[in-house]
C-alpha cells in the first residue's frame, strides 16, 4: 500500500484553497460539499491547503507545509501530502478510490463502474444500522455476538446484502432482531442480447453481484460473466440444478 488512506472531517472548519479557474473552483466545491469552509489566504485553524496555480505552485506547496499545513497541488502528485480519490457519494456511506496520483482517468474509470453496481439505498440502510445500535446492543451483549448479528443480516442474499434490493431496512433489521432474518430464496432471469454486457440495467448488475448461484447457458459472453460475483457458484445448462437454493440467476442468451 503506497498511501494511507483516510476519511478526514472538515465540517465547519477552513480549507485554505490558492488559485482561480476550473480547477480550484472544483476543489472549492469538494470542500463546500464536505462542510467545510473555504478561505484564500492562512490563517487560524487551517490545516488542509489545496494549491491550483498555474506559476509558483512548488514555492506555495513549500511555504504551507513548512506552516505546518498538508498540502494537494493540483496535477503534481509529486508535491502532494495528499490526494483526492474519484468520490461515491452514498451518505453516509462513501468510496473512495485513488492511484496514488499515478491516474486520476484510471480512479474515474473504477469509480464510474463501481458506481453502477453499489444502490442508492446504501445511505439508508447506513443510517438504519446506526440507529439500530441500541436495541440489538440491549439483545446481543458481547461484541462477538453483535458481529455475527450484522454479518449474518449483510451477507450475499441476506436481508441487508448491501448489493440487494432493502426497499426497508429498518423493518428487515427488526425482524432479524425477532429471529426472523434468514436470506430467502428467490430466481430471476437475465436475458442477454447481442451487446453483451454492456446492454445490462443497474438491476442486472446488483443480480450478478449478489447472486449466490448463476445458471448460464453454454457460449455466454465473457465480459457477462466476469460481472458475476467472485465466490457464487456457476451451472453451465438452461435450467437450475435440482435441489438449489439461495438467491438464483440465470442467465439467456437472447439473440434478438
Amino acid at each position: 500500500m503506497d498511501q494511507l488512506p483516510l476519511f478526514h472531517r472538515i465540517a465547519g472548519q477552513p480549507v485554505l484553497v490558492l488559485g482561480e479557474g476550473d480547477a480550484a473552483d472544483a476543489k472549492a466545491r469538494l470542500v463546500e460539499e464536505a462542510g467545510g469552509t473555504v478561505v484564500t489566504e492562512l490563517g487560524p485553524g487551517v490545516r488542509l491547503a489545496f494549491v491550483a496555480l498555474a506559476e509558483g505552485a512548488e514555492e506555495a506547496a513549500s511555504r504551507l507545509r513548512e506552516a505546518g499545513l498538508l498540502v494537494n497541488v493540483v496535477d503534481r502528485p509529486d508535491l502532494c501530502d495528499f490526494t483526492v480519490p474519484a468520490i461515491i457519494d452514498r451518505s453516509p456511506v462513501v468510496v473512495a478510490v485513488g492511484t496514488g496520483g499515478a491516474s486520476a482517468s484510471l480512479s474515474k474509470a473504477l469509480k464510474e463502474r463501481l458506481d453502477l453496481l453499489l444502490p442508492s439505498a446504501l445511505g439508508a440502510m447506513a443510517r438504519a444500522i446506526r440507529d439500530a445500535r441500541a436495541p440489538v446492543a440491549a439483545t446481543h451483549a458481547d461484541v462477538p455476538a453483535r458481529r455475527a448479528f450484522w454479518s449474518a443480516l449483510l451477507a450475499p442474499g441476506a436481508a441487508l446484502d448491501p448489493f440487494g434490493p432493502a426497499p426497508d431496512p429498518a423493518a428487515a433489521i427488526i425482524d432479524a432482531l425477532a429471529g426472523d432474518g434468514e436470506p430467502r430464496d428467490s430466481v430471476d432471469e437475465i436475458r442477454v442480447g447481442p451487446e453483451g454486457a454492456d446492454a445490462l440495467t443497474l438491476r442486472e448488475l446488483r443480480l450478478l453481484a449478489s447472486a449466490d448461484l448463476v445458471v448460464h447457458a453454454p457460449g455466454m459472453p465473457l465480459p457477462v460473466l466476469a460481472l458475476i460475483r467472485r465466490d457464487a457458484a456457476r451451472h453451465t445448462g438452461e435450467t437450475m440444478p435440482e435441489g438449489a437454493t439461495g438467491r438464483i440467476v440465470i442467465l439467456k442468451l437472447d439473440e434478438g
